[in-house]
């Protein structure tokens, strides 16, 4: 089973319309739970990083500590040390800030970005990394390039039961990739910060490619061919989370 969750409410300022979660996965697995992404964590409310408060700047951001993973873990009925291993899709400081709540976690990433983490940063993007969301030094395990492929993509298979696997999405960061999950319906394939909000198309492609990489076409063009496959991005309107 799947749970999706929203932990981390951003709403713009302009255009006032728009309200968005940061969507995380829950997945129930054969080696415990599987959190892909955690969104922001306890220590980012209670300390706020400076990105952070740069967010506060320019969109409304609510902060409420409910949102955070290890609470809606709870809240789901499983106790937090059931959370044996969290995937990310990239480590932003919204898409990894929880990791502190899950210290005995493995963490799962493509090796480019764990690298991209822990270096000097090269882009503007790479300000989004906050060094103290690994200050508990959490075990990690890093993947490269595997020659394999899901549908027409490169994929990289991760050891969990349902079947999972890496989508080599790089552009939005340099190790950035997506994540497909076999579920009871067939796939879920969470192509993250790779395409925008809801894959909505009224944000001008230039943008698009200049912010989140270079796959949004691609991406869309996937979606067209194979409408059996739900995707979500990394940041969807608040009605997906309300309508689950």
């Amino acid at each position: 089973m799947v749970h999706l969750l929203n932990c981390f409410t951003c709403n713009a300022r302009v255009p006032s319309k728009w309200h968005t979660g940061t969507l995380c996965l829950l997945v129930e697995s054969n080696n415990g739970l599987v959190l892909v992404d955690t969104g922001l964590g306890t220590g980012d409310i209670t300390r706020k990083p400076g990105i952070l408060r740069v967010f506060q700047v320019v969109t409304k951001v609510p902060l409420d500590p409910d949102e955070v993973a290890v609470r809606q873990v709870a809240r789901l009925g499983f106790e937090p040390e059931a959370v044996r291993h969290i995937v990310l899709t990239h480590m932003h400081f919204d898409h990894c800030g929880g990791l502190p709540d899950f210290p005995n976690a493995q963490v799962h990433v493509h090796a480019r970005e764990y690298q991209a983490f822990v270096g000097w940063p090269r882009s503007w993007t790479e300000l989004a990394y906050v060094r103290r969301h690994i200050a508990h030094r959490p075990e990690f395990v890093l993947y490269h390039e595997s020659g394999e492929h899901w549908f027409d993509f490169d994929a990289i298979r991760l050891p969990f039961e349902p079947e999972m696997v890496l989508i080599p999405l790089f552009g939005h960061s340099r190790g950035h990739c997506g994540v497909a999950i076999r579920t009871e319906s067939g796939w879920l394939f969470h192509v993250g910060d790779a395409a925008p909000i809801s894959f909505d198309e009224s944000v001008p492609q230039w943008i698009v490619k200049a912010v989140l990489g270079p796959h949004s076409p691609r991406l869309r063009q996937f979606g067209r061919e194979h409408p059996e496959v739900q995707m979500t991005t990394g940041h969807m309107w608040l009605e997906f989370f309300e309508a689950q």
